[in-house]
């Protein structure tokens, strides 16, 4: 069944213009290519940011979180200083940094509509300087990701507005969706106990968590 409809797709960016029309003049002014005060003040109330990369197989996007106040730093008005914690290893997003050091972050504020937005380039460091920063539990970060801004804008709480994010009546109880476990065990078709992944899970997660 052909639920795309070629016929009504978009191909080009004159289809787009007709579409949507002209760009809020706003929406424009609000990029800029440096962090000003007010977006590091949205920055540094973050203890929750997602992480885009690119690489030679595509993209990714990566959760990342802290305490406010050992997470995100912002040394000075084109740099953000992100840690890089404990993950399942996979380190996508370092792969794909060192191949490609494009990359876009979302912050997020618990109970604001408002996020904020930068695009720019990134390294990795292991500089003690850089690590020792972001101490937690007495456990430091392997690497500090640096990023340099290019882009830098705040972004309107429409969709958080729409999707009534932040409101607790609305939150999701973990046991109406099937477990992490359940999950695996599926997609291994059973070569993992998923049962026995689930009840390990607290506390492998308090071992790993720094």
């Amino acid at each position: 069944m052909d639920v795309i409809g070629t016929e009504h797709l978009v191909r080009d960016e004159a289809a787009l213009d007709a579409l949507y029309g002209e760009r809020n003049p706003a929406a424009l002014a609000k990029e800029i290519d440096y962090i000003h005060p007010h977006y590091r003040a949205m920055i540094e109330a973050s203890p929750f940011m997602v992480l885009a990369t690119v690489g030679p197989e595509g993209l990714d996007c990566s959760p990342r979180g802290d305490p406010v106040g050992s997470f995100i730093q912002v040394p000075d008005e084109k740099t953000v200083l992100i840690p890089d914690r404990r993950g399942n290893n996979r380190i996508d997003s370092l792969r794909n940094i060192v191949r490609d050091d494009r990359v876009a972050l979302l912050f997020l504020i618990p109970g604001v509509g408002e996020t904020l937005r930068i695009n720019g380039r990134a390294v990795i460091s292991t500089a003690p300087s850089l690590t020792g920063r972001f101490p937690i539990n007495g456990t430091l970060p392997r690497s500090v990701i640096v990023v340099t801004a290019e882009s830098v804008y705040f972004q309107c709480p429409k969709a958080l507005v729409r999707s009534d994010l932040w409101n607790p009546a609305k939150q999701i109880n973990r046991r109406s969706l099937p477990s992490t476990g359940t999950m695996l065990a599926a997609i291994t078709r059973g070569s993992l106990d998923g049962e026995a992944y689930d009840k390990a899970y607290p506390e492998r997660l308090k071992a790993t968590i720094y």
